[in-house]
């Protein structure tokens, strides 16, 4: 092998500049001529391919988002746009592909792959909803965000006798809202894998009133069946079933922001390594994913056809904790 080129993919996770770093510094250290490709699949179908060295990569590993850019790609589901890709790839002599994003992006992994192409995956999102990762690079991060919120809302919650229903991101995933209300000690939480109709929120935040506490934190993912619009228009309409004043917080893409935590640095910097690593000596055809302590390899075709499993144990725990 003599050229790589990498991509991000998707929503944007912080460490993905960590992860780009890593991939840039060690396959050039290994011989390989490195490109970047700009705004994802997108970019590569568009052509848009660029040298990358060592001091290209220079004071990014703080940084939050991805210098390369990255963009959702429909093209990239059709056999025209797969055609596309393949010649932008063949026509510059890419010999290997590293692609760093979550679950959409590692489908395209899958598909170009099953043409012929050496890919890599990195696992990479703020929901950690990816099979092969736990947990994913930018979830920690996202994760701290969120709790520094939540922490800050409940002092106003307690000083005014409110209840703040939190909406966190995740898609149809509910660990960021599930380790959010954990950490932050939440009174209920409301998840995609755990439904909660209102009227049984309700009865939850009436028993926090009741039994003396003077305020109540609701974390909700934003895939839940009554995420934090349908929760607070049902309220609204119902706001004597409470006890307490309530508020709605959303705080949407702000948990995708910012700097990298110390943990999301040093997993993607791991994995960027690795990809370099495995594709010289292993190939292509895997996501590469932080689990149990150390970087594992899983198939794009397991990947893509398996679901993480949802751990109930902590949501019981949850539970008991509200109390």
């Amino acid at each position: 092998m003599k050229r790589i080129a990498l991509l991000t993919s998707g929503g944007d996770a912080p460490g993905m500049n960590a992860a780009i770093r890593a991939v840039v510094r060690t396959g050039v250290a290994r011989g390989f001529e490195v490109f970047g490709i700009r705004n994802g699949f997108a970019g590569l179908i568009g052509g848009d391919l660029f040298r990358l060295g060592p001091r290209d990569v220079g004071g990014i590993i703080e940084r939050g988002g991805t210098i390369l850019g990255t963009s959702r790609c429909e093209d990239l589901k059709t056999a025209m746009g797969q055609s596309v890709a393949l010649q932008r790839l063949q026509a510059s002599a890419i010999d290997g592909l590293i692609v760093i994003g979550g679950n959409g992006s590692q489908r395209g992994s899958l598909v170009l792959s099953q043409r012929g192409i050496r890919v890599v995956g990195i696992a990479s999102t703020i929901d950690n909803d990816l099979f092969g990762a736990e947990p994913s690079i930018g979830a920690t991060t996202a994760l701290d965000t969120a709790l520094e919120a939540i922490d800050r809302l409940r002092v106003t919650a307690s000083s005014h006798k409110r209840a703040f229903i939190v909406e966190v991101m995740g898609r149809n995933s509910g660990y960021l809202a599930l380790m959010a209300g954990i950490a932050g000690g939440a009174e209920a939480i409301v998840l995609p894998e755990e439904p909660l109709e209102p009227e049984a929120l309700a009865a939850e935040i009436r028993r926090s009133y009741e039994r003396g506490k003077s305020h109540a934190i609701v974390v909700v993912a934003e895939g839940a069946s009554y995420n934090a619009e349908g929760c607070a228009r049902y309220f609204g309409e119902h706001a004597e079933r409470l006890g307490f004043e309530l508020r709605v917080t959303r705080l949407g893409h702000i948990q995708r922001g910012g700097a990298p935590g110390t943990f999301d640095r040093l997993i993607a910097t791991r994995l960027g390594a690795a990809a370099s690593e495995h594709l010289q000596t292993q190939g292509g055809g895997v996501l590469l994913g932080f689990m149990r302590g150390a970087v594992e390899a899983t198939t794009l075709a397991e990947v893509a056809a398996s679901a993480k499993v949802f751990d109930a144990s902590l949501y019981r725990l949850a539970r008991t904790l509200a109390e």
